[in-house]
């Protein structure tokens, strides 16, 4: 498998990155192994009716939850099979339950509960869920080596795709509020304090808009379409993010120093 080329972190090394982005993607793609398992997928998943099917099929389940960022539920096949069977329409429905909102979109896009069926047989959905896949794929392997650089890709990409979203200002705020990975380079980049997340939602929406207005200019998340804000929001998480890094070593460094002395 083809290994994302980082040799400099922080602000610096993804830079590096942007500009070498497509070559370093092209390379990954053609991995032998993700090849394996993306052809797999398109040639497979057409023929699968029901949400029991493709939970017990491994590598169709590692595309289909790897392309929403759920690879981490590769194990849980009773719960990823009850997501797609209750699917999003009834608001009891566990998707809808959850806090994180990849899952909602996850059930949405395999439509298995659908009365018109499920949309694994419609044109142009494998190609749009393998395209999924790989990007996130990416991203996790640049994440094995920088975490915060796998957080700034995945905002870049998954910012432009809010801001075309058709949903309600206050929609696409809590979508950001209910994507565990968008939420952390916010609270980062506004210097949100960890109490944050103990507040009710509603303030957490308000705290949020109002520091997002006044720090990035940012009054709508359709903002965001814009290549200039989304590049402030970036910078500013991975600025906060370096910072933090390096307060943490100076304090293990301080630390280290004194129990040598004391030794």
């Amino acid at each position: 498998m083809f290994a994302p080329v980082l040799p400099l972190s922080g602000l610096a090394g993804f830079a590096l990155l942007t500009r070498t982005l497509d070559r370093q993607t092209e390379l990954f793609n053609a991995s032998p192994a993700l090849r394996r398992d993306t052809e797999y997928f398109a040639q497979t998943i057409g023929n699968i009716r029901t949400a029991e099917e493709l939970v017990a099929d491994r590598r169709l389940l590692r595309v289909a939850l790897g392309a929403f960022g759920l690879q981490d539920d590769i194990d849980s096949r009773a719960f990823v099979r009850k997501i797609l069977e209750q699917g999003t329409e009834a608001d009891t429905a566990l998707a809808n339950r959850l806090s994180d909102d990849r899952y909602r979109r996850f059930a949405d896009a395999f439509g298995f509960a659908d009365a018109d069926g499920p949309r694994t047989g419609d044109p142009g959905f494998a190609a749009r869920i393998i395209d999924q896949f790989r990007r996130r794929e990416f991203e996790v392997a640049v994440g094995e080596q920088d975490t915060a650089m796998r957080l700034a890709l995945n905002a870049d990409r998954e910012l432009l795709e809010l801001a075309g979203d058709d949903a309600s200002d206050k929609a696409l705020w809590f979508r950001v509020l209910g994507t565990p990975p968008l939420r952390q380079v916010f609270e980062t980049a506004l210097g949100l304090p960890a109490s944050f997340a103990q507040l009710d939602i509603d303030r957490q929406l308000d705290a949020l808009r109002s520091r997002a207005s006044r720090q990035l200019g940012i009054e709508s998340p359709r903002d965001l379409a814009d290549t200039g804000i989304r590049e402030a929001l970036v910078r500013q998480f991975l600025l906060r993010d370096q910072i933090s890094a390096s307060a943490v070593l100076s304090s293990q460094s301080i630390a280290l120093t004194l129990l040598q002395a004391g030794g």
